[in-house]
Formats: C-alpha cells, structure tokens, sequence
C-alpha cells in the first residue's frame, strides 16, 4: 500500500502505531519522507501532538507519548483562579481598566 501510495503521487507518510519494524522496512522502501507517530525511530521525521508534548492531557495516554511538560495541571489551576476572581469580583480590578 505505501508503495502504490508513493507511486499515485503521495508526497510523504503518516505512519502511525504501526509497529517500529514495519515502518522502518516501509521508510526504506519507498522515495517519499515518512513522518511517525508512535512508529518508532526509522522514519524520516516524527509528530508529536502538541496538547501530549506540552502535557496538557487527562485519562488515557498512548504508549509512545512524551510530555516534556505538565502544562494540564498549571491550566486547570489558572482557569479555576480566573473564574474564582471573575466570580468573587476580584478580577477585573481598577488596574485592568482604561482611564
């Protein structure tokens, strides 16, 4: 299938969850860059959704996610701050208005 793919005109591959060793035989069969995500480390770039990068995520996390960051718990918090302002009528304040 990528080979027909590259030859009906494909100008590079998602290759997703597919296991390392299929997509490093693929990446080397045909002429088009491979892009993987969960394919392992043979394809000619990788893809990593940035909400799973940044850590932004909650409930199930794929096997090949990597955060570099836990962003998800500093949002929560930041949200639930605002709407506790907004409702307590802290914010906006008279230093958020203009004059």
């Amino acid at each position: 299938d990528a080979e027909a793919a590259a030859s009906a005109g494909a100008f590079a591959m998602v290759l997703e969850c597919v296991p390392s060793d299929i997509a490093r035989d693929i990446s080397a069969a045909i002429e088009i860059p491979t892009i993987g995500i969960g394919a392992g480390g043979d394809c000619d770039g990788q893809v990593l959704v940035t909400h799973d990068l940044l850590g932004m995520h909650t409930g199930y996390i794929p096997k090949f996610v990597k955060s570099y960051a836990n962003l998800g718990e500093q949002l929560v918090g930041a949200i639930t701050d605002f709407c506790d302002e907004v409702r307590t009528g802290k914010f906006p304040g008279r230093d958020h208005e203009f004059k």
